[in-house]
């Protein structure tokens, strides 16, 4: 699991402020010399709303970008920490604390979770510091000359990716020695040395690649390194290694696995219908009051194994928006209505699609399905276009909940390197993170 590994400081991080929450707690209950120590579902409760909302507003996350600054870890810590602190304070109200939950009291809540906010940047910044050492994650990627360039612009795409220093293969010949490829110049520390597609074309230079391995080399393949360091596979590094992804057609996965997603897909899109029904029901209102349009919006899309469907959305543009053909949504695309705009941010657009879900044609969690007028062009453009129909397509999706809506070639090449990852990587803990991810988005309406 290439994802849970990359989030190993954040659950250090979310397993440092629970310590320090249940010890803050119990030192302040201490000193305030209250009748008894708080109970474990109490604190339990404390740690689980701490969590909650520093999932919410990014506190975790910030661990993760490049740019770390500190104004920016001490605004989201002191957000996560004032909500926090309302939301135990309306707890405490509730249960109208008394004696034996203190902690809920005002005089404890405040400094508890001022000085849990201070507990939190100092693990933050010993984190950061502790996961950028300088002899950590570092990778030696060895390419051909006119490769190093997009090899760069690639990898230039991922906030707080490791370090990478690409050498072109053919000046590392050192026949005179027989060594082709000098290990002893490898730095300390080295993650792996990444192949690229050129490099394993050339029979020459995989013979230099395997006396590398001789001598010792970690050696692998660009598309495993950004699988293992991006959480997502670039198309255009997969080369021949596209078998490689066979093992994930839909039709070939276990039985069990398939049922239970099936039962997954069919128990919450029933559960988010009833629970979305008091959004949809004025939602569909305000469309149909902005213009006297229809409501919803049907469009031709690709299934399984390239099938044509037709999913239900809400209708977020004006009528007749595509009579010159289909064509990319773009930011600030003046065809999006007002409710439109309201209803992109929070994906409510997108859910009449789980009537598609009860159908069969898709699963909550898989790639997007892509329209068919605008796949011939990608398939031409982007290699291996094709294998992301191997699985069915989702609501949401790896692509989705890392990137916003594609409105260009690009773009869409960009998104099939998650789709890919997806391809190679799915399971139910990977479903539960884009489920998990999903909400976030909607809560905070930062679809785009």
């Amino acid at each position: 699991m290439h994802w849970l590994s990359t989030r190993r400081w954040l659950a250090l991080a979310a397993g440092l402020d629970a310590a320090g929450l249940i010890v803050l707690a119990l030192l302040i209950g201490r000193a305030r010399q209250a009748p008894s120590d708080p109970s474990a579902g109490l604190l339990l409760i404390l740690v689980l709303l701490y969590w909650t909302f520093g999932w919410l507003f990014g506190s975790y996350t910030v661990l993760r970008r490049a740019d770390m600054r500190r104004m920016r870890l001490a605004l989201r810590l002191g957000v996560t920490s004032a909500v926090s602190l309302s939301a135990a304070a309306l707890l405490g109200w509730l249960v109208r604390a008394g004696p034996a939950v203190a902690v809920l009291h005002r005089g404890s809540l405040i400094p508890l979770f001022v000085l849990l906010a201070l507990w939190s940047a100092l693990v933050r910044l010993a984190i950061r510091q502790v996961s950028s050492h300088p002899g950590n994650d570092h990778w030696r990627v060895l390419a051909l000359p006119e490769e190093i360039a997009a090899i760069e612009r690639e990898w230039g795409h991922q906030a707080g990716r490791p370090a990478l220093a690409i050498q072109d293969a053919r000046a590392q010949a050192s026949p005179v020695d027989g060594h082709p490829m000098d290990r002893e110049k490898l730095p300390g520390g080295l993650d792996g040395i990444a192949l690229s597609p050129g490099v394993q074309a050339d029979p020459a230079l995989m013979r230099q690649a395997e006396q590398l391995a001789w001598l010792g080399g970690p050696l692998t393949t660009l598309a495993e390194m950004a699988e293992q360091e991006l959480q997502r596979i670039p198309p255009q590094w997969v080369g021949h290694q596209w078998l490689l992804f066979s093992g994930r057609i839909e039709g070939r996965q276990p039985t069990v696995e398939r049922q239970l997603k099936r039962f997954a897909d069919v128990a919450i899109s029933l559960l988010l219908l009833l629970l979305a029904a008091p959004l949809l029901l004025p939602a569909a209102a305000l469309i149909h009051l902005g213009d006297g349009g229809p409501v919803f919006y049907r469009q031709r899309r690709s299934g399984l194994m390239g099938k044509a469907i037709e999913v239900i959305k809400l209708r977020s543009m004006v009528r007749q928006a595509e009579l010159g053909g289909a064509r990319w949504s773009e930011p600030n695309d003046q065809r999006i209505t007002p409710v439109g705009v309201w209803l992109r941010r929070t994906r409510l657009d997108e859910l009449p699609q789980l009537l598609n879900v009860l159908r069969g044609e898709m699963s909550l969690i898989g790639p997007r399905p892509e329209r068919p007028e605008l796949e011939g062009e990608l398939e031409q453009r982007i290699p291996h276009y094709r294998l992301r129909h191997w699985i069915r397509p989702g609501l949401s999706g790896w692509a989705q909940v890392n990137m916003p809506y594609s409105s260009s070639v690009e773009d869409a090449q960009l998104k099939l390197s998650y789709d890919l990852y997806y391809l190679r990587n799915g399971s139910i803990w990977l479903d539960l993170l884009i489920l998990a991810k999903t909400i976030k988005t909607v809560l905070k309406a930062s679809g785009r």
